[in-house]
């Protein structure tokens, strides 16, 4: 996929404006708002509603969620803080039908952000979509078509790239201050439990759509250990954790670098300590790899990624997140809680440190993000986290997990956005719909 640049889209969001009738890129209540829709209310779907309200920006109108309880509670809080009693839908579709909103956050599990992304810019919508953006590669690039080819804002929240000491960070590798760099990491480290047993099926609970929030995605027994908030360890639904935060870290990587993809990909994993997957009529364990490394072949140099979710990290006394650059004049690590740290090489210089400035709660920059993608709304300008950026983001994360499913490496043409050479793991790049949905074409969005 090529650059996209200011012109060309301020040109493209201009043509498309005019030749589908859509409604302005300004379009504020006499508050100045704009007219907003959250379509998945839970954990930190309400974190960015919390947010969209705390910026005076928007007026929050409709409310979406399969999980009724969820919905109720996200309106309780907009009432609490506006006084507005929004209308609460489960099927987004009837959503933007009827409230026609002018921003649609959408903060549903990972495998309905791509259709609710493009209807909601098929709808006029501009779009504030979480990561990952995509289960699969095809559909990122139908989700990057249908903003360009509507003219909309699509904002991702990769909020680190405006977190500060992330921004300074890349000021200080970029002056070259690092030297030069030739390797780089990626890692998370969380502790856990050993093997896994099978968590017993249920029935859904009595406000929970279940057959709904599976959508386009096989439709599994119901079981607690899916929803809420744990289905990003089911492969179904989303890609385990190098599809969650895998992509924050890769996202620093690109940032830092020129490139704009890796040439070639290779991982490894599994279950070991976890054990086998179990997926029964009575019970079911998760099924993405509890610990997992990935090889990035770039031009100029190689990064890796590394997650486990067992032995912590209390041996090795460092943060269980973040990046590490590795260059000629020292290591420079990209951290969460820690703020970032540079180690010289030579003897007797001391490390320079800057600390984090975030916000409350789950310690996050949303609100710098959000500022952003209004001031990109206001301004027809590409916000920072644009959608672009972001599918080539979560293209690394999900390029890792081809790999390892496929059980080989895979070489990458990032500008057609093919494996060169093997017709299978093309296959991969895309996916089945459930009968009823259909997977978006990136010609036809």
């Amino acid at each position: 996929m090529t650059k996209m640049t200011r012109r060309r889209f301020l040109r493209g969001a201009a043509a498309a404006s005019v030749a589908a009738g859509a409604a302005p890129l300004l379009g504020q209540d006499i508050y100045g708002r704009y007219k907003t829709a959250l379509v998945g209310c839970g954990w930190w779907g309400t974190n960015i509603l919390n947010e969209a309200i705390a910026s005076k920006k928007s007026k929050v109108t409709g409310l979406c969620d399969v999980d009724e309880g969820r919905a109720k509670a996200a309106r309780r809080i907009v009432e609490q803080k506006t006084g507005i009693r929004p209308n609460l839908y489960v099927d987004y579709r009837e959503l933007l039908d009827r409230e026609k909103p002018e921003i649609v956050i959408v903060a549903t599990p990972d495998h309905w952000h791509p259709l609710v992304t493009i209807d909601a810019v098929k709808a006029g919508a501009h779009v504030y979509v979480e990561k990952p953006i995509s289960h699969t590669i095809i559909e990122g690039k139908a989700m990057v078509k249908a903003a360009r080819k509507y003219g909309r804002i699509v904002q991702v929240g990769t909020h680190r790239r405006v977190s500060p000491h992330c921004i300074s960070g890349m000021r200080f590798l970029r002056s070259g201050k690092a030297g030069k760099i030739g390797f780089v990491r990626a890692f998370v480290y969380y502790g856990g439990s050993g093997p896994e047993a099978p968590t017993p099926n249920e029935e859904p609970p009595k406000d929970l759509h279940w057959d709904l929030w599976c959508g386009p995605a096989p439709l599994r027994p119901f079981n607690k250990k899916i929803h809420p908030r744990g289905f990003r360890q089911f492969l179904d639904y989303a890609n385990g954790t190098l599809g969650d935060w895998g992509i924050h870290w890769l996202d620093q990587i690109l940032w830092w670098t020129e490139e704009l993809y890796p040439r070639r990909v290779f991982s490894t994993g599994g279950r070991p300590v976890k054990g086998p997957p179990v997926n029964l009529p009575d019970g079911q364990t998760t099924d993405a790899p509890d610990s997992q490394s990935a090889v990035y072949e770039f031009e100029s140099f190689t990064a890796v990624w590394e997650h486990r979710l067992f032995a912590g990290n209390g041996e090795e006394k460092g943060e269980n997140v973040g990046v590490y650059f590795y260059g000629t004049k020292g290591v420079f690590h990209m951290g969460w809680h820690s703020g970032w740290t540079f180690y010289p090489v030579k003897k007797g210089e001391p490390p320079i440190h800057e600390d984090p400035q975030l916000h409350k709660p789950d310690d996050q920059n949303i609100r710098e993000l959000w500022a952003d993608f209004i001031d990109a709304i206001r301004n027809t300008r590409l916000p920072v986290c644009d959608i672009e950026i972001a599918h080539r983001s979560t293209n690394m994360s999900l390029l890792g997990m081809l790999s390892y499913k496929l059980g080989r490496s895979v070489d990458w043409d990032g500008r057609r956005e093919a494996i060169v050479g093997d017709d299978y793991a093309n296959l991969l790049l895309r996916r089945t719909y459930r009968l009823g949905y259909a997977y978006p074409d990136p010609e036809a969005v």
